[in-house]
């Protein structure tokens, strides 16, 4: 049974989206993708560490070839943006001509994605869509252009399923937002 509210360090949380509909989500995504990527192999670029669990839900899904690369970027310290974005992990594959498909959690301000498509572009690819788990519509500060969304939510704070707070929660099966 999954708990309703969870106690991450000093912050209380409460269910947002379940286990059950975020997987449900995940496979649509997957269908959509499989028609779009038919015949092509990208490279799947996860933005570690929050996206881990959705690329590995994701590519469980695709039907077609594909290679995964792993990128950490990190603009975020507790709860809020730092306004300051440092690479700390880079991929390996030469992505010069290739249709490369991003994975992100979460596009909260966008400004994490903004600078890493202009990074990205600079090596040449075919194409670059971008999948994301969650994008929050209110908060967005940069054009960051989502192909693929799972869900549009409010400007909360929220965590599992690969998403923390301060690097705990990720393990949560479900999505929960901060309680006011």
């Amino acid at each position: 049974m999954m708990s309703e509210h969870v106690k991450l360090h000093d912050k209380s949380f409460q269910i947002y989206l379940e286990e059950s509909v975020i997987q449900e989500r995940v496979k649509e995504l997957a269908q959509t993708i499989n028609k779009d990527y038919k015949g092509k192999t990208p490279i799947i670029l996860c933005i570690l560490n929050g996206s881990f669990i959705f690329t590995a839900d994701l590519v469980r899904h695709f039907d077609f070839p594909l290679t995964v690369e792993f990128v950490r970027y990190s603009s975020y310290e507790g709860t809020s943006s730092t306004g300051k974005i440092t690479k700390m992990l880079g991929m390996k594959s030469d992505i010069a001509g290739q249709d490369v498909i991003i994975v992100e959690d979460i596009v909260d301000t966008g400004f994490t994605l903004f600078n890493a498509l202009e990074e990205l572009q600079k090596k040449s690819p075919n194409s670059i869509q971008i999948t994301s788990l969650l994008v929050k519509p209110e908060a967005l500060k940069y054009d960051v252009p989502c192909a693929y969304v799972g869900f549009e939510i409010p400007n909360d704070f929220v965590v599992g399923y690969g998403l923390d707070y301060d690097e705990h929660g990720r393990d949560l099966p479900a999505i929960y937002k901060l309680k006011e």
